[in-house]
């Protein structure tokens, strides 16, 4: 039968300057049961086995075997305070492949004094996740002194995590019945343990709890999550509070100031309840977040996290001998975050974690080592995410620093000594190593902590305007006709912003969710500064720097309308070489300009001509549209019709003589080398040109235009040339006009060949 729902409340007195913690027992988390909650605990299986020690106690071996199944394995030993100096190292055997692996090393810096009071605590490793295995060897030396020796008791803990439990990233709070004494089964003591269990003692009125000091505070003592001890709840025969009610629960757990990331419960990873049967113990307050990493392989996929999870808290409780696994949360490598300790992750949960400064903290591990590698982005977000949520709930600033009380006289990696009772100075967001001598969380996590305290406070970073579409941009400025899109971007992630909103002239205009990348505006006639706003999840807001936009609707002008005429090069029937003119102006800014017909090509705001060719006697029309950067338009367009007129059409003084040959227009032309040999044209126009065949023995020509001689025309050419344009003239009109070309009989090349002119009408 369950026994009644108890609760006790034991505090330290004011002048131990240690937070009081709350023990409930059987009563249940008043958050909702996480959708999760319905994959069921999973069974995980702790093997032991002896090692063997050499005769001086200074290295120990297990040969190569066969073991049953497993996933993760540890080295643990009697006393939880004493440590290997050496190196402790195990290869296994792969259940999938059945090959052995290289030799791994397990981390040793871990200072096991944690669940001070508990009977069967031991000393360990660092447990490694190693793949389903069925295979193990292991070797272990105490360093190479004569002096040292190996810690008693050792033994080989293997895992295995059961199947089962698929991961369910909703949100989860603690919501599981603790069940009373006498319907749980303790844990099964250590044959290897030769400690005898003390009873705990009853609370001590007088005294605040008693941390020991560790056995060395000098070399490094890395990691191991640890629970200061706390005053023994009383036993039956203490003088305790009247027992609440059954339908009794914890009070409300404050809000935060920010959202909750999704958190897979317990029940969502496959907790086994059973073996960690005791009541959860709560802080007064959380001041501190510290950041930890399980020191494990980094190759391991997400897939497998829950079934990692289910390994830590098996090897904490039945290989450590701890009431639970020690970290309040853990995140893989995917950003996954897990539910650890019991008691509720929106409660500020006594955890394992930080010896000496678990009081006033909550402690966030990342499965995998981060030494030498980064952590990946999806890590930092989710620990940033899960430390701004837990401070939020106590008013705390994850870029701040706060006082925390030892609880245990020690020293951090970095030599700071601490002395038990006294308060010091830490981040909010730290490392393990800033609380212990431990190379926890690694060095590369370790140096990726004031990113996350950045992720985590506030506010956002890298905020800028990166697009305005529906305007055009010249130099800096942006014009539009009205509405535009303005599209941004920014360095932190979204889950940490609560909103955006496009300002213009410094007022909001529109607002949007801290997912979206763009918002619409409609801009009045006018120079505009348009920015956007960042909301954090802080409250603190961030604002990029402003474009300028100018809303305006006055079209461009075509101040020279476009126009034709002949340009110099080579002429077929279909391809008469012409050139197109014009010039286009705007008031603010013009882009470019357009030719729509009779083919399509964009030109920019400063080019006025373009050479083209227009088919002879077709009449072809050029239509062009000039653009602004806003976007409006004017159009304009010029006609012409390309016109051969050959040779035998001009009238002729002198001695001319008849060619033939495919390479000239209709298939004829005329050639003179006698001087003052004459031929004209007369036609109605704006534009013509002289058609000739050249080659290096060319002579000259004279040119007249409407009777007065206007050039001297040398048709000599390096390479042979037909039905080749090499002299033009227009006029702003059509009219009526006489070319007329004269044989200068240029000594030594008198000979010229004409193949007629082309006038465009």
């Amino acid at each position: 039968m369950r026994a009644k729902k108890r609760i006790w409340v034991t505090a330290a007195l004011a002048t131990s300057a240690v937070a009081g913690v709350l023990v409930f027992e059987g009563v249940t988390g008043n958050s909702s049961v996480d959708s999760d909650a319905k994959s069921g605990p999973v069974e995980a299986a702790v093997h032991k086995t002896s090692l063997k020690v050499d005769g001086d106690g200074t290295s120990a071996v297990l040969g190569k075997q066969d073991t049953e199944p497993f996933s993760m394995l540890g080295i643990t030993w009697t006393d939880p305070a004493a440590k290997v100096t050496g190196a402790v190292e195990v290869r296994t055997r792969s259940a999938a492949k059945g090959d052995w692996s290289s030799w791994l090393p397990l981390e040793t810096d871990v200072d096991g004094r944690t669940e001070t009071g508990r009977s069967g605590v031991r000393g360990s490793t660092e447990p490694r996740w190693v793949g389903p295995s069925n295979g193990v060897e292991v070797r272990i030396n105490a360093g190479g002194k004569v002096s040292a020796k190996l810690p008693a008791g050792l033994r080989l803990d293997t895992v295995d995590p059961g199947r089962g439990s698929t991961v369910n990233a909703d949100p989860a709070a603690f919501a599981a019945d603790i069940p009373a004494a006498d319907e749980t089964t303790a844990p099964a003591t250590d044959p290897t343990d030769t400690a005898t269990p003390e009873a705990p003692a009853p609370s001590d009125s007088t005294q605040p709890p008693v941390e020991p000091t560790p056995a060395d505070t000098t070399s490094p003592t890395p990691s191991a999550p640890t629970t200061e001890p706390t005053t023994p709840a009383p036993s039956a025969s203490t003088t305790a509070p009247t027992s609440p009610s059954p339908s009794e629960t914890l009070p409300p757990a404050p809000t935060s100031t920010v959202p909750k990331p999704p958190i897979t419960s317990r029940a969502g990873w496959g907790a086994d309840e059973s073996i960690s049967p005791e009541a959860p113990e709560y802080l007064d307050t959380i001041k501190a977040v510290f950041v930890h990493h399980t020191a494990g392989t980094n190759d391991y996929s997400c897939a497998d996290s829950a079934a990692m999870v289910r390994s830590v808290y098996a090897y904490h409780v039945n290989s450590n001998g701890w009431k639970d696994i020690g970290y309040n949360f853990l995140v893989d490598k995917c950003g996954t975050i897990f539910e650890g300790r019991k008691g509720g992750v929106d409660r500020p949960v006594l955890g394992a974690h930080t010896y000496g400064f678990n009081r006033e903290s909550t402690g966030i591990s990342v499965l995998g080592t981060y030494t030498d590698t980064a952590a990946p982005s999806a890590v930092t977000t989710s620990v940033a995410r899960i430390a701004a949520w837990k401070l939020g709930q106590y008013k705390g600033d994850p870029a701040g620093s706060t006082m925390l009380t030892a609880g245990a006289t020690g020293s951090n990696l970095a030599g700071t000594k601490f002395t038990a009772g006294q308060q010091y100075s830490f981040k909010q967001i730290s490392g393990h190593r800033d609380g212990f001598a431990t190379e926890c969380p690694g060095t590369k996590l370790y140096g990726q902590l004031p990113a996350i305290r950045s992720l985590a406070a506030g506010p956002v970073t890298g905020l800028a305007i990166k697009s305005v579409t529906g305007a055009g941009l010249a130099g800096t400025t942006y014009y539009t006709k009205s509405s535009v899109t303005v599209g941004w971007s920014a360095s932190t992630p979204s889950v940490f912003i609560s909103k955006y909103e496009l300002l213009v002239d410094g007022k909001s205009v529109a607002t949007t969710t801290g997912t979206a990348t763009s918002a619409k505006a409609a801009l009045a006639i006018g120079s505009h500064q348009v920015a956007v706003r960042a909301t954090h999840q802080s409250g603190k807001v961030t604002t990029s720097t402003a474009a300028t936009v100018v809303a305006e609707q006055t079209a461009p002008t075509f101040s020279t309308k476009p126009n034709l005429a002949l340009r110099t090069g080579t002429v077929n029937t279909t391809a008469v070489p012409v050139t197109l003119k014009w010039k286009a102006t705007d008031a603010a800014s013009l882009k470019e300009v357009r030719l729509t017909a009779p083919l399509a090509k964009t030109y920019g705001p400063t080019t006025t001509s373009a050479s083209h060719t227009a088919k002879s006697g077709v009449a072809t029309s050029w239509a062009m549209t000039a653009y602004d950067q806003a976007g409006n338009t004017a159009a304009a367009s010029v006609s012409g019709t390309p016109v051969i007129v050959q040779e035998s059409s001009a009238t002729k003084t002198g001695t001319w003589t008849t060619k033939s040959s495919t390479s000239y227009l209709g298939g004829k032309s005329y050639s003179s080398s006698s001087k003052g040999a004459s031929l004209s044209w007369t036609f109605t126009g704006r534009s013509v040109a002289l058609v000739a065949s050249r080659a290096s023995s060319s002579g000259q020509v004279y040119v007249y235009v409407d009777g007065v001689k206007v050039s001297t025309v040398d048709l000599k050419s390096s390479t042979t040339k037909y039905r080749d344009a090499l002299w033009t003239k227009s006029w702003s009109s059509s009219a009526k006009h006489t070319v007329k070309i004269v044989v200068v009989a240029t000594s030594g090349r008198p000979t010229i060949t004409t193949d007629g002119i082309v006038y465009l009408k």
